[in-house]
């Protein structure tokens, strides 16, 4: 009699060929290979992401132009060839339409023009779309979200971008000669410590906005001309030329040399900017950071300390207004020079 055993367990003592699983157990044990990475999964946030950098490589001459930009319009190969870049340097994206705009009427070399889908046409897009395709600069219908993307945290594209190659600063010396040459008097912006690129733009288009003819930025903490610098100077980072200075102490001396006069703005100058006339000479203003202002070798170096009266309940003004408010003050004494 057999010994009642655990119920289902089996007791046969069968020998020879048994029904199993036909291998499947065993393939089942093995799995299916080493998973995917996450950006190779198409689903995945990651694989999106390397779908999108896909689609923009393309625009920059990688691969097929415009692949998978959700059936948006490519131009041609673009003729211009990009200015030489410093090591590590990458592309940017200027977003907004006032600067975008200003970037392809003044022929910033450019790899791609991205454009909203859906986007509303005014004048300027209409303008950006006819000199983007008589350079042949592929145009590119992409999503807001990946427009949201190119902009940055806080960047307004207003629907439209431009990938361009990395700005291409001149030299100080070159741009005094440029415009000595062209009969004009000469008035620069220097930049001691600004390192917020937004104050940058800003200072650039003020210079634009009254009749200044460049910056001057030192090599080492410094901003840069990035995107956010061409946005906040509304384009006119298109039209005023940024140069870069080995050592802004050196090249003020230089400068002085060769009868440029240093203007250092402080709050604690000893001249107010109204009683100082500077029609007839060439002119760098030189602006310090709003927390620490100038430096002590710079300021050292200039021919006069000036202030702009404020009110006592102000403490300073920002970089850029007290740049504007400098600019202003010189360009309205050389108007009435007739310079």
């Amino acid at each position: 009699m057999a010994k009642p055993g655990r119920p289902g367990a089996g007791n046969s003592k069968k020998k020879g060929a048994l029904k199993g699983t036909g291998g499947l157990g065993r393939k089942s044990l093995e799995g299916r290979g080493p998973t995917p990475k996450a950006e190779d999964r198409a689903w995945h946030v990651a694989g999106k992401r390397k779908a999108a950098n896909e689609r923009y490589a393309a625009a920059g001459g990688k691969g097929r132009p415009g692949a998978g930009s959700g059936g948006g319009r490519s131009g041609g190969s673009n003729p211009n060839r990009a200015p030489k870049a410093k090591a590590g340097d990458d592309t940017e994206n200027v977003t907004g339409r006032n600067s975008v705009l200003e970037a392809l009427r003044a022929k910033i070399p450019a790899t791609a023009f991205y454009i909203a889908q859906r986007v509303e046409m005014d004048d300027r897009v209409k303008e950006m779309l006819s000199i983007a395709t008589h350079r042949d600069i592929p145009v590119l219908e992409v999503t807001r979200q990946e427009l949201d993307r190119m902009a940055g945290f806080d960047g307004v594209h207003q629907g439209v971008a431009l990938k361009v190659p990395p700005y291409e600063y001149a030299h100080p010396q070159d741009l005094l000669e440029q415009v000595i040459d062209r009969g004009q008097m000469p008035l620069f912006v220097a930049l001691d410590g600004i390192t917020d690129p937004r104050n940058l733009g800003a200072i650039i288009r003020s210079t634009a906005a009254f009749g200044g003819h460049g910056i001057i930025l030192p090599q080492r903490r410094s901003a840069g001309v990035n995107s956010a610098a061409w946005k906040t100077s509304a384009g006119a980072a298109a039209r005023i030329p940024v140069a870069m200075a080995t050592n802004l102490t050196t090249q003020l001396k230089e400068f002085k040399k060769q009868g440029v006069f240093v203007l250092g703005l402080d709050g604690g100058g000893d001249v107010a900017l109204p009683a100082l006339e500077l029609a007839d000479r060439p002119v760098v203003v030189v602006v310090g950071s709003e927390g620490k202002g100038l430096s002590r070798l710079v300021t050292e170096n200039c021919d006069q300390i000036v202030s702009i009266p404020i009110s006592a309940a102000t403490e300073s003004l920002n970089a850029g207004i007290a740049a504007s408010v400098a600019l202003y003050q010189i360009s309205t004494f050389r108007a009435a020079g007739g310079n």
